[in-house]
């Protein structure tokens, strides 16, 4: 016990002195006051004020997204010089989190100069301002309530003075308050806590409070710094562990906030860091996101100079390799690529620098797929913090090597520092650090890996709203750095800190662990399905930009010329895409405002890639009377039925002669076109004959009944399906006595995080959609069935199209849903007749094995997974899939199938998802497994169904590209970045190792293997039979430098 409460007091004390480093204030009594325009980021400054009105310290303000000019014309005294002269600033409280409250941006005579934010109240200047007047002019925004229901924010201008920093009082504040920070944290038998405390006791000791202010005072306060400076130096600090910090600023690119907050938060943000790195030349600073810096580029372009001076002096680090932090679950791998190939370019070309690293601190899960990717864009080091939030299982190691699908490597670290808030869990880490002795002493207490390194790292800076670093935070470091008890706290780039630590693990003599397999989090599983137009709008357009890219890249190299691809328009678009993959964007989980834009940036992105589509139809293609070219952009040869828009009577042929099988429907009709190439089209050309017959229509439905070429079915009274008989296989597909396509309602009310969780008690609560409102035969012909169903569930509407086909084992429910429900969850269920213990799901470049089962805390965390095209269940004899064009949240417990459709939070989002929904899901039962039902191909027809485009081309029937395999994919087809080559990319897919023969439907002079970021691995060949050995899950991208 001390019984003399020296911790106590001294804790007193120095806080006591905190305002007294402030000398001479003076304080500026009121201001011009006017409303301010909010559409523009950097709006021009008022030249005049005679609008305004005035309004004193001390005035209330408030509003939504409000925006406010200050102003005041601030004359500094000249007596002044030689001191560090600043304002103090209070205007508003920038809110729990630093997300969503108060901001503002000081211009000074016109120049933005810093922003001025709760954590950033101090403004230094320069003595060029003594002694003349100064023009500060305030863009103050109110900020927004954080989600929810919009609401205003509060906020007073509390305080705006000028003085000058006395700097041995600062000084005296900054190390005591370390010193005491540590000796609280230190246990008593340690042996520098009682020389701390004593240190302290007898510095503040000195000080003379009988007078604060007075020259007695300050001379006292002067010589407690000076004899706690010298006490601390002479304790002689020998410690083995370092940590290394770099300065940061998290800023998601949209979140409680729109993108155009944004790009204000980086402005007020980096003018900070310029301001501060004037004080402290050891202050080395990181900003990943090109995204960001491509928009203060544009919008301020003084603070954007001032940047790349700093860049080129080696203190503001710009790496981190992703357009955007992207989310990672839900994005393509050839988006994953994108991110990578568009974001290292920005650097390269703006920066003159190359990226070494891939820093994804706040993402919801990390695809296997990651490992590659890294690779071969000449990444070898992975960074993240946001796994230490798993609900279940805390990650066995903080520094190893992560081995993705097809074997790659990269060395991974997780950093470890502790929040603030000690309360919060021993487990939840974060990229927003504090400099404080707790932190540092926690991040290395927290590390798994302690015996390949004494060397961590942390990223320190209030995110988001909060500006970054602040004088404080550099103050810190510089005192923690010479106390004893504590790690030696220096400042480090983050590339310079993993080149260290990728040298001591390659070179320890200490085993290094691996991870094999994804990095999936346990949390956030509602991020898979909230906002689905969003994840419906990626899919499409992931699809929309491969065809786009592939059709300008043909019809330039049909002109000679392959520079006339429109790739550069493409990548402009590319970057809409990409910015709306951010973390916070695409998972769903930011405010109304956020996809209120990112719908109309969706329909930019799409008005782009469709242009270039006619564009390049317009080469390629020529009218040719009652002619089309059906296109097939997929990597194997295709039949399919494909709607053409005709509604005449007559016969459809090929390009042979064929007669091909219709079906009229409504506004169009349907043709099954068989032999369609791969990577091209065939002509197909109608003759009108008003005689001509359809062929009988192979379907047989007899109330709930339906027969079709493949399979029994029977319908219940619920529009369930209570029997599906496979006729070839001879096998009931359902389990006995269960039904499928039950579509269930879940109650969602997680614990937390509304729009991104979802809890595994959801399951205590489910209701099965049994008002079936109406049924009828919609369709039945020679090429396919439709049954179209309709029920009410609450305040919801769902219309179902069940559709089945003549030529496809695939059975399609096409949904329409007016969903207006609250928290809660819809799925469809397909309980199967399978025993398996583990299902595939489709992920970025290949596929994943999960466990279906509970065994272990591990497996059931994975109770809701993601799938991009396909979720699969398969014994060694049969399987059967779940397909999809746009939803990606799945579960398969034992041999139950549900794949999640809509998820109703109310916050960030007060109106998640209400509204009219339309997607596809698809049934589809098959021999073997998953490759042998070559579900695959199945998946992306549904996604890109064979398309008639109007014309024919210089040849009837085409292919620009061919495999001899079924077993890899085609991602990319499109004019390199650069301008010189052809850029080919495929992956294999079964996880299995092939020689695939690739033949080019097009003349070239040569073709050499390069990365994922186009650059040649090796010499060109002139060789025109291509031979190729693929590993398992194996990307391949080549050049072909076509004349």
């Amino acid at each position: 016990m001390n019984l003399f409460f020296m911790e106590e007091k001294l804790e007193k004390r120095i806080q006591e002195i905190k305002e007294y480093r402030y000398r001479d204030v003076r304080g500026i009594e009121e201001f011009l006051v006017k409303e301010g325009e909010g559409e523009i980021p950097n709006p021009a400054v008022p030249e005049s004020f005679e609008d305004f009105t005035r309004q004193k310290v001390g005035m209330y303000w408030s509003g939504w997204d409000r925006y406010l000019w200050l102003h005041a014309d601030v004359v500094f005294p000249e007596e002044w010089r030689g001191r560090r002269i600043l304002g103090l600033f209070d205007f508003g409280n920038t809110g729990g989190g630093n997300n969503s409250g108060f901001e503002s941006m000081l211009y000074v005579n016109g120049h933005p100069y810093q922003g001025v934010d709760q954590n950033h109240q101090e403004v230094f200047f320069g003595e060029e301002v003594l002694g003349k007047e100064q023009s500060l002019t305030f863009r103050l925004w109110s900020g927004m309530e954080g989600g929810g229901v919009p609401a205003a924010q509060e906020h007073k201008i509390r305080r705006a003075d000028i003085a000058w920093l006395d700097e041995k009082t600062d000084d005296l504040y900054y190390l005591a308050d370390m010193i005491l920070q540590t000796v609280k944290g230190m246990a008593e038998e340690q042996p520098w806590k009682l020389d701390l405390r004593k240190a302290l006791n007898d510095a503040f000791l000195k000080i003379d409070w009988s007078k604060p202010g007075s020259d007695a005072f300050y001379e006292s306060v002067h010589c407690a710094d000076d004899c706690l400076n010298q006490a601390v130096d002479a304790m002689d600090k020998k410690e083995m562990v370092t940590v290394d910090c770099v300065g940061h600023t998290h800023i998601d690119m949209a979140w409680l906030w729109r993108l155009k907050h944004t790009r204000e938060k980086a402005s007020r943000s980096f003018s900070t860091v310029l301001r501060l790195m004037e004080m402290y030349g050891e202050y080395i600073f990181l900003q990943t996101q090109p995204q960001i810096y491509e928009y203060i580029k544009k919008d301020f372009p003084e603070i954007y100079e001032e940047i790349k001076k700093r860049v080129k002096e080696g203190r503001w680090e710009t790496d981190g390799a992703m357009w955007v932090e992207a989310d990672c679950n839900l994005p393509s791998g050839e988006s994953l690529t994108r991110q990578i190939l568009v974001g290292t370019r920005f650097f390269k070309e703006e920066f003159d620098q190359d990226t070494e690293f891939l820093w994804l601190p706040d993402v919801f899960g990390y695809s296997w797929a990651l490992p590659q990717i890294l690779k071969k864009s000449g990444i070898d080091v992975f960074m993240t913090t946001k796994i230490s939030w798993n609900e279940f299982n805390r990650m066995p190691h903080d520094t190893f090597y992560w081995t993705g699908m097809d074997g790659s490597k990269v060395l991974t670290h997780f950093v470890t520092t502790p929040d603030a808030d000690a309360n919060i869990g021993p487990w939840f880490y974060t990229y927003n650090g504090m400099l404080t002795p707790y932190t540092v002493k926690g991040v290395w207490n927290g590390y798994n890996d302690k015996q390949l390194t004494k060397e961590l790292l942390i990223s320190y800076g209030y995110g988001d709203g909060g500006g970054g670093v602040n004088r404080e935070a550099l103050e810190h470091r510089r005192k923690m750095d010479k106390i004893p008890g504590l790690p030696n706290v220096k400042t480090k780039t983050a590339r310079d800190y993993f080149r260290t630590l990728k040298e001591n693990v390659e070179n320890t003599m200490e085993y290094v662990h691996t991870w094999d397999g994804e990095l999936y989090l346990e949390f956030h599983r509602g991020t898979y399905t909230s906002h689905a137009y969003n994840k419906k709008m990626n899919r499409k357009l992931e699809f929309l930009y491969r065809e786009a890219e592939w059709l300008t890249a043909m019809a330039a190299i049909a002109q000679g010329n392959l520079g006339k691809a429109s790739q550069e328009k493409l990548t402009e678009g590319w970057k809409i895409i990409l910015r709306n993959q951010f973390h916070d964007i695409i998972p769903g989980s930011a405010i109304l405002p956020v996809y209120e834009d990112s719908k109309v940036e969706y329909a930019e992105a799409a008005g782009i890639a469709e242009a270039v589509e006619r564009d390049a139809c317009a080469v390629l293609f020529h009218p040719a009377g009652d002619s089309w070219t059906i296109l097939n952009n997929g990597t194997w040869t295709r039949t399919e039925t494909v709607p053409v828009q005709e509604t005449r009577t007559g016969v459809f042929k090929d390009c042979r002669g064929n007669v091909l099988k219709t079906q009229k429907a409504s506004g169009c009709t349907y043709v099954e076109v068989p032999e369609v190439p791969p990577m091209g089209g065939i002509a197909i050309h109608f003759e009108e004959m008003p005689d001509a017959e359809e062929k009988e229509s192979p379907f047989i439905i007899e109330g709930t009944h339906i027969e079709t070429p493949f399979y029994s079915v029977d319908l219940n009274e619920c529009g369930q399906i209570a029997r599906l008989y496979d006729k070839e296989s001879e096998r009931e597909v359902l389990a006995a006595g269960e039904r499928g396509n039950v579509l269930m309602m879940f109650e969602d009310k997680p614990c937390e995080f509304d729009a991104w969780n979802i809890d595994i008690f959801y399951q205590e609560k489910a209701r099965e959609i049994e008002d079936l409102v109406s049924m009828e035969v919609a369709e039945q012909g020679a090429l396919r069935a439709v049954i179209r169903m309709k029920w009410t569930y609450m305040d919801s509407t769902i219309w179902q199209d069940l559709v089945l086909y003549s030529n496809d084992r695939r059975i399609d429910f096409v949904t329409k849903v007016d969903y207006q429900e609250q928290h809660q969850l819809m799925k469809a269920s397909f309980p199967v007749n399978i025993r398996a213990v583990e299902a595939t799901y489709d992920i970025q470049y290949g596929n994943v094995k999960r466990p279906n089962h509970w065994n272990t805390s591990w497996d059931m965390a994975k109770f809701e997974t993601v799938a991009h095209r396909f979720a699969d269940l398969s014994q060694r004899d049969y399987g059967v899939s779940i397909l999809n064009d746009c939803k990606y949240g799945h579960d398969i417990k034992e041999n139950r199938m549900r794949i999640t459709l809509l998820k109703s939070g109310t916050n960030p989002d007060y109106k998640q998802d209400q509204g009219i929904h339309e997607f596809t899901y698809s049934l589809y039962p098959h021999k073997g497994d998953f490759v042998e039902g070559e579900t695959a191909k199945e998946a992306y027809s549904l996604n890109q169904p064979l398309k008639a485009v109007e014309g024919i081309g210089s040849e009837e029937s085409f292919a620009f590209l061919a495999f001899d395999k079924d077993s890899v994919e085609l991602d990319a087809v499109k004019r390199s970045e650069d301008g010189t080559a052809l850029v080919v990319r495929f992956h294999e897919y079964t996880g299995s190792s092939t020689k695939v023969k690739l033949t080019p439907g097009f003349t070239y002079r040569s073709f050499t293997e390069c990365d994922l970021m186009e650059r040649p691995m090796g010499e060109p060949s002139e060789e025109k039979e291509i031979v190729m050995d693929v590993t398992p899950y194996e990307i391949k991208t080549l050049l072909f430098y076509v004349d």
